[in-house]
């Protein structure tokens, strides 16, 4: 059975509360924070997002899965530790070199979280190889990072088939997360090609009942 982290990007003002309780009771693994700071992605999410994270931490005990679609990691980083996150997951094309790459990965293990990176559609999923030993989890886009209800971009399932024999043939654990378009139809198909870890949004906040979708995307 695989995992569900609800994004909360889409969450109506004023319903939070209420949105965020009906999740958890729903059986939602974790709640997915979209930090974007305007630069690297169009959108400009990042107060709010820091605003909802706070305060899910105050009301409930769920694993925060912070992804940050930001310019200045670091800076991210250190915000967001503030919530105590179970993840912080970066993003590969925002890094200068390996060396920063590894800089980060070891900063934010240093703070005793777990660690992500992520991939835009564009980028190769072979330039992800040589940090896989060290990271949690890989989250593979399948839409352009920054916009919620995109069409899902089928021609990523590969990337994650591709990352999931890789993370077979050299014996690695790490958790493959797919982010985009996700929804009933779509998530049997990353499922099958390796996922253990949907990110879903809309299709989850849109349902009647959030307990059917959750239950229907873990196991479909």
């Amino acid at each position: 059975m695989v995992e569900v982290s609800t994004s909360i990007l889409n969450v109506k003002k004023g319903e939070e509360s209420a949105t965020f309780f009906e999740l958890e009771a729903a059986k939602t693994d974790y709640f997915h924070i979209d930090v974007m700071d305007g630069k690297f992605v169009e959108k400009d999410t990042y107060q709010k997002m820091f605003e909802y994270a706070s305060y899910i931490r105050r009301i409930s005990n769920l694993p925060l899965d912070v992804h940050l679609m930001v310019e200045d990691i670091d800076k991210a980083i250190e915000d967001f530790l503030a919530v105590e996150p179970n993840i912080i997951t970066f993003h590969l094309e925002a890094c200068k070199d390996r060396e920063d790459v590894m800089k980060k990965i070891q900063y934010i293990k240093d703070n005793h979280c777990k660690v992500g990176i992520a991939i835009k559609p564009n980028t190769k999923i072979e330039e992800i190889y040589e940090f896989l030993p060290y990271i949690h989890l890989c989250l593979v886009m399948t839409v352009e990072p920054g916009k919620g209800g995109q069409t899902f971009l089928s021609e990523m399932v590969k990337k994650v088939e591709d990352l999931k024999k890789y993370l077979e043939e050299n014996n690695l654990e790490t958790d493959i997360e797919v982010d985009g378009g996700i929804n009933l139809k779509t998530a049997p198909i990353v499922k099958n090609a390796g996922a253990n870890i949907l990110v879903a949004g809309t299709a989850i906040l849109m349902a009647n009942k959030f307990e059917n979708i959750i239950s229907e995307l873990k196991n479909g």
